[in-house]
Formats: structure tokens, C-alpha cells, sequence
């Protein structure tokens, strides 16, 4: 077994695209590949084979390694639920909420855990690839860390370390690291990569030999912008690269940027029909008048439903229903169309019961189980599938009206009595290009996107081809297995 981690000079360098691509092409030479990331903080997760959650990008990667998904490629995953609280997630399952004070003080503990997790993945296969979170720079998050060099040093696996040219500043930045990290955390860098580069990399060759003149690493390549990462699922942000409206574009879709938004990688399938413009409406702003509202996932349904109302979204959307416009709620969205959401026992903040949005006849009743499982099934005469991952169930006379049926004949979700409103707990309802194509047919436009997987699997294809071209994956190859070497030593 070999391994090689990626880790940034700062967040959203690119690292979890880079780690998807190299998992790819390494892939299509013929080895058996793994991702991992010991610790992962988003509200975008994926369901496991064996009901477990992890981060969204690690099941993308497992795509671009052809392999399933697995709890071990990201044993310690943090989900935000509210400014100073995330749920803590532990091979696949919650093991609690944490406050932020509590988790720097005890995360050292899972290094056990994320070091048994990176042994059962690595049994059997040729190559890990490891990504780190934020940045070996910050040095102020060292004590205890798990996710960057404190993972690199106890698993003895090499780094490669990127910089983003596109935000400048890129040769500080890596030079900068090597100054303020510690020694023995400077020695596990054995190069870097520069990425998202625009324009002819050969424009950069003096800024690359000063790189590697001051900070005694070698450079491993210089990584064009790519444009197909647009393709793959977003998560640790809304992605700003969004298609604006054109003539081209036949209908509009607004989904409100709520501060738990959960699992919006939802919208990316509709993102990317050339017959749509997704408007992701940011708070301060009202829901422009479109032809269809989408209300997201969220980690904490009821705090983002009193965001709703405090923006004013609440009158929007009932505006756009009055008007005869569909509305869909997915997961927690799903949720808040109800008439009321009861949290008893205070999952996700102090305990009590709200009242709902009132455009679905349906009730919610919140407790500490986590409903985790794939699903698949049809519904409007088309096939769907995905997963669920949520807290506590739903109840109501619209449940009657399900939008659809599970494979095993059970209803899932619900509908309005005039047919406008609709809710699924099913993230992933619109990955296949049939299912969207009966939603988009009551917006008048026709779907020609394909299914989102293949979208992905396609984009996975086109990065790893670029990454041949512009990275020493031969080097890195080898690099890699020092690891290996180290281990059977």
C-alpha cells in the first residue's frame, strides 16, 4: 500500500477536486484507490452502503475510484448546527453535539479512531489518497490536530502541499507555510502543486523555480483551472460559478441561501440543464418572482425557519404559491412547508414546537434517532434515486398524497391538495435525468441533461486526463510509495 496526502496553504485551495482527479487517474492506469480525509466539516453528507454518512466529497472521490462508498474514507465528519455547535460524526454515526471549546479539547482522542479507519482502508489496495482540512499553517490549531499534520506525522504518509494562484499571493503562501510550521511538520512536505492557473502555465515558470528555491520543495506541476469541477458536487459552499440567466434559459429556479443549508448539491442536477437559470437567493434579498421555489436541506430546520421569516421569505413564498408557481421542499425544507415542527427534547436547540409554513397538511416530530439508508423507487411515472438522512418523522393528512413510492411500496413524501406543493426526505430526487424531466414538464421546458452521474463520472474523466498532462503523476507515484515502504519496514 502507498499513500500520499494533499494539504493547503488555506481553505478552498482546490484540494478536494485535486484529490478526486489524482484518484481517477490513478484509477484508469489500473490501481486499486482509495480517498480519505481523517476529519471533514460540511452540511453536505452522503449515505453509505452500510447506513453510515460521510462528507460529500469523499463519496465523490470513492466515484472517481469506482469503488462504494465506505465510513472509513472520513471517520471524523463535524456538521454546523449553530455558531458554536456541530454534531459529531463518528464512522458513519453521531456520537453527540459538540460546543467549539469541547472539540479542540478532545479531538485528539479520535486520532484513534481516524488511524484504525485509514488501516482498514488501505488493506488491500495499492494508493490512499488523503486530503487534509484547511491549512498546516494555522498554527494555532496544531495542539491535538488530527486533520493535517497531526494525521501526516502518526501515519507517517508524505504531503504534497497546493497553493491557489487564482486568489494571488500564491508564492507567500507556500513559502510562507515552510517559515511559521514546525520542522518536523515542514520535513513531511516533499513538494507542491500550484493550482487553478489561467492562461499559459508557462507564464509562471520564474514565480515556480523562485517557490522552489526558497522553500527547498520541488514542484510537482502547475494545475490549469478546470472547468469541469463546475460538474461535480458542490460542498463546502454554493458554488459562484452558477449559470446566470439567458435567453436560452426557459425557466427560473430560486432556492433561498438559508445559514444551516444542508445537502444543496440537490440543486446541482438543475444547475446544470441548459433550459434553466438556478437563482440561489442570498439573505437581505427577496425571492424574485420565478417559475419555481426550492426550499434546501438544512441542519437545523427550525432556527432556518425563523431565518425564513425574518427575511421575509415566508411571504414571498406564499405570494409565488397564491400565483399558481410550484413549490418543493427537500429534506428540512420539506419539513417547513408544515403546519408545525415539535423538537421535544431539544435535537437542535432549546426544546419546543413551531408552527410551519402551513402549505402542506403535515406535522413533524423531531428525536435523537437518524433515519441513514438508500432509497430508490419511482415516482410521477419516473424512476428516482438517492438517500435519506435525517432526524425524526412526518405525519399528516398530505403523506396520503405521496409525491412517489419506495422500491419496497411505501409512500415517500407528500403533496398539497391543489397539486403546488410538494416534499421528499430524498436527497439525490433529481439526480436522474427522467425524474427531473417530470418536474421540469410542469415548468413547460424539457430536461436534456443527462443523469447527474454520468455527469460527474465524465467531469472525473476530463480532470484526470488534464492532470495527466500537467502534473508528474509518475513522481508523485513513487513519492507515494515511500509510505508503503515505511510500513512493511
Amino acid at each position: 500500500m502507498g499513500a500520499l496526502m494533499l494539504q493547503g496553504t488555506g481553505s478552498d485551495v482546490g484540494k478536494s477536486v485535486l484529490v478526486a482527479g489524482l484518484c481517477r487517474a490513478f484509477a484508469n492506469r489500473g490501481l486499486s484507490v482509495r480517498p480519505f480525509k481523517p476529519q471533514n466539516m460540511s452540511n453536505n453528507a452522503a449515505v453509505t452502503a452500510d447506513g453510515g454518512e460521510i462528507g460529500r466529497a469523499q463519496a465523490t472521490q470513492a466515484i472517481a475510484c469506482r469503488v462504494e462508498p465506505s465510513v472509513d474514507m472520513n471517520p471524523v465528519l463535524l456538521k454546523p448546527q449553530g455558531d458554536r455547535t456541530s454534531q459529531l460524526i463518528v464512522r458513519g454515526q453521531v456520537r453527540g453535539t459538540l460546543a467549539a471549546a469541547r472539540w479542540r479539547e478532545g479531538r485528539e482522542g479520535l486520532l484513534v479512531d481516524v488511524l484504525d479507519s485509514f488501516e482498514r482502508l488501505s488493506t488491500g489496495c495499492d494508493l490512499v489518497v488523503v486530503e487534509g482540512a484547511g491549512s498546516p499553517a494555522e498554527i494555532n490549531l496544531r495542539a491535538g490536530d488530527i486533520a493535517n499534520m497531526g494525521f501526516a506525522r502518526a501515519a507517517e504518509v508524505p504531503v504534497i502541499l497546493v497553493g491557489d494562484i487564482d486568489r494571488g499571493g500564491v508564492i507567500a503562501a507556500i513559502v510562507g507555510t515552510r517559515t511559521v510550521i514546525d520542522p518536523a511538520d515542514a520535513a513531511m512536505i516533499h513538494g507542491f502543486l500550484v493550482n487553478k492557473f489561467r492562461g499559459d502555465p508557462a507564464l509562471f515558470n520564474d514565480g515556480y523555480r523562485a517557490i522552489e528555491a526558497r522553500s527547498g520543495w520541488r514542484g510537482y506541476g502547475v494545475v490549469p483551472w478546470l472547468a469541469d469541477a463546475v460538474r461535480l458536487p458542490s460542498e463546502d459552499a454554493v458554488i459562484l460559478e452558477r449559470p446566470s440567466a439567458s435567453a436560452q434559459r426557459r425557466v427560473t429556479i430560486a432556492c433561498p441561501i438559508t445559514p444551516r443549508i444542508a445537502n444543496f448539491d440537490d440543486l446541482d442536477p438543475l444547475r446544470l440543464e441548459p433550459g434553466v437559470a438556478l437563482v440561489m437567493v442570498p439573505p437581505g434579498t427577496p425571492i424574485p418572482d420565478v417559475d419555481m421555489i426550492v426550499l434546501a436541506g438544512s441542519k437545523a430546520t427550525i432556527p432556518d425557519l425563523a431565518f425564513v421569516r425574518a427575511q421575509g421569505w415566508d411571504i414571498d413564498i406564499r405570494a409565488h404559491h397564491r400565483r399558481g408557481k410550484p413549490v418543493l421542499g427537500l429534506c428540512g425544507g420539506y419539513q417547513m412547508l408544515g403546519r408545525s415542527i415539535a423538537d421535544p427534547d431539544g435535537i437542535e436547540g432549546p426544546a419546543g414546537r413551531v408552527d410551519g409554513l402551513g402549505l402542506l397538511d403535515i406535522d413533524t416530530f423531531l428525536t435523537g434517532s437518524k433515519t441513514l439508508e438508500r432509497v430508490r423507487g419511482r415516482a410521477q411515472g419516473a424512476a428516482f434515486e438517492g438517500y435519506e438522512m435525517h432526524m425524526g418523522a412526518t405525519t399528516g393528512p398530505a403523506t396520503t398524497r405521496p409525491i412517489g413510492h419506495r422500491a419496497d411500496g411505501s409512500p415517500e413524501g407528500a403533496t398539497s391538495a391543489d397539486g403546488l406543493v410538494s416534499g421528499s426526505y430524498v436527497h439525490g430526487l433529481l439526480a436522474l435525468a427522467e425524474q427531473r424531466a417530470a418536474w421540469l414538464a410542469r415548468l413547460g421546458v424539457a430536461a436534456s441533461g443527462p443523469d447527474h452521474g454520468a455527469s460527474i463520472d465524465a467531469a472525473l474523466d476530463a480532470i484526470a486526463a488534464t492532470l495527466e498532462r500537467h502534473v508528474d503523476l509518475d513522481a508523485l507515484l513513487a513519492l507515494s510509495e515511500r509510505a508503503g515502504h515505511r510500513e512493511r519496514d
